[in-house]
């Protein structure tokens, strides 16, 4: 089970994830590894096979930027992607880490208080809910503070109806955790979090192996409410660096049944 964010193992994932098509090159019947191989990768990035190999097995961890480009093109790195390359390639002691503030500004209850209509929760870095409000919380009991939402995400079957695209929403969640940390290690509680659901959840150990990062912060989400129903509502998430924490908020098209289907969840937890 891999928890930490080094340069080798993504780079390993990621090379793991292409095939030779993926980069026009012929397939072979009597290949013997998963994806590209490691001399397929040097070559595309312009380097050599020997360098490659010892940026793989962690034994140099400072390429130069044209080292970084060459590997963001031979691995096919979107821009997130590209960025946390980099981000794992600086030196540790360039990298700025301060510690986790759990403590919630009573200003940001207040403003989440005053939507009635748009379902959100604050969390910090490692997905733990630090307060919601009264919407959320009538969306579903995994909303409330206290309640870690990628955890429940994976283990728990009332949220994973809840979401109308699972499948989807698990897809963007685990990407968007790794985007969100970047190259910082994370910390133990994450670590230990991490270490449950890769035993508990196919699905997450699936996803998390695969390295892949997308800090994707808008976009649109079903919910199927066992009460109102369809709730077709669109996703923004806020960051808030100095406190290390985001709001995560749901909002319905003005006028559409989905906000009518709000008011009525509202109206029923009165």
């Amino acid at each position: 089970m891999e928890t930490s964010h080094g340069l080798s193992g993504f780079l390993r994932a990621r090379r793991e994830l292409l095939k030779p098509a993926d980069v026009g090159l012929p397939a072979s019947e009597r290949r013997r590894v998963e994806g590209l191989r490691r001399e397929e990768v040097a070559m595309l990035a312009g380097i050599s096979t020997e360098y490659y190999l010892r940026l793989e097995q962690g034994r140099d961890h400072q390429p130069s930027d044209q080292v970084l480009d060459g590997l963001a093109r031979a691995l096919q790195l979107d821009e997130d992607a590209a960025l946390y390359l980099r981000e794992l390639a600086r030196p540790a002691s360039r990298r700025r880490r301060s510690p986790t503030l759990e403590s919630l500004n009573p200003t940001l209850q207040t403003l989440i208080d005053s939507w009635p209509l748009t379902p959100t929760f604050v969390v910090n870095k490692n997905m733990t809910i630090l307060a919601s409000n009264r919407v959320a919380l009538a969306l579903s009991r995994f909303f409330a503070p206290g309640q870690n939402i990628l955890r429940a995400a994976f283990l728990e079957s009332e949220l994973r109806m809840l979401y109308r695209d699972w499948e989807g929403f698990t897809a963007r969640m685990v990407p968007f955790l790794r985007a969100v940390l970047g190259a910082e290690p994370p910390d133990r509680e994450l670590v230990e979090l991490i270490g449950e659901l890769c035993i508990a959840s196919k699905r997450f150990a699936a996803l998390w192996v695969r390295h892949d990062v997308k800090h994707r912060s808008t976009g649109p989400t079903v919910f199927d409410h066992p009460q109102v129903g369809l709730l077709d509502l669109h996703y923004t998430i806020l960051h808030l660096p100095e406190q290390r924490q985001m709001v995560v908020t749901y909002h319905a098209d003005p006028g559409s049944p989905s906000e009518e289907g709000l008011r009525l969840l509202t109206s029923l937890t009165t």
